[in-house]
């Protein structure tokens, strides 16, 4: 094994650089729920077309922002739309006809 000598100036910068980069992480490590996602994301995320997303931020099914002509919407909304409609399986016994 080979070791490495550094001045307490280099280990200062190193241990720095390290914390910098833990606390990049971190932030990108954010909840998913305070995540945005962009249109097209959402497109995509949905597999639905332009005018379905429309029509579900029309009738109110999907909540949204939007910065100019850009819409966002929330990840946590788009987990609120999905529960909202969600149906439970039926019973798996077996029935006797």
């Amino acid at each position: 094994m080979e070791a490495i000598i550094l001045s307490s100036q280099q280990y200062t910068d190193l241990v720095n650089r390290l914390e910098s980069l833990n606390r990049k992480i971190e932030e990108k490590q954010k909840s998913p729920n305070d995540t945005f996602l962009d249109n097209q994301e959402f497109l995509q995320l949905m597999n639905i077309s332009k005018r379905t997303a429309q029509s579900w931020r029309d009738e109110g099914k999907v909540s949204f922002s939007q910065i100019g002509s850009k819409i966002y919407y929330r990840m946590s909304d788009v987990q609120k739309l999905l529960d909202k409609n969600y149906k439970a399986a039926f019973s798996s016994k077996k029935r006797n006809y």
